[in-house]
């Protein structure tokens, strides 16, 4: 017997609620991206909740970047 569990779950992100209408400029989101990158080096592998937040903080960091880097290129 299996259990859909496909509904239980609430997204990382969603484009329809979670849209930001600022974008920083890339030199910012670059130096951001580098400075979580370097405090979420020495995360406990084996702490869920260490782990939770550096997924958290690395892909809100990464979206930025790739925000910034597409209004650069006027995309």
């Amino acid at each position: 017997m299996s259990v859909d569990t496909s509904a239980l779950h609430t997204p990382l992100y969603d484009p329809a609620t979670d849209g930001d209408p600022f974008v920083a400029p890339v030199d910012m989101a670059l130096r951001l991206a580098r400075k979580v990158l370097a405090d979420k080096a020495s995360a406990n592998i084996h702490d869920h909740d260490a782990m939770v937040r550096a997924a958290t903080g690395l892909e809100m960091r990464l979206r930025e970047l790739v925000a910034a880097l597409d209004k650069e290129a006027g995309r």
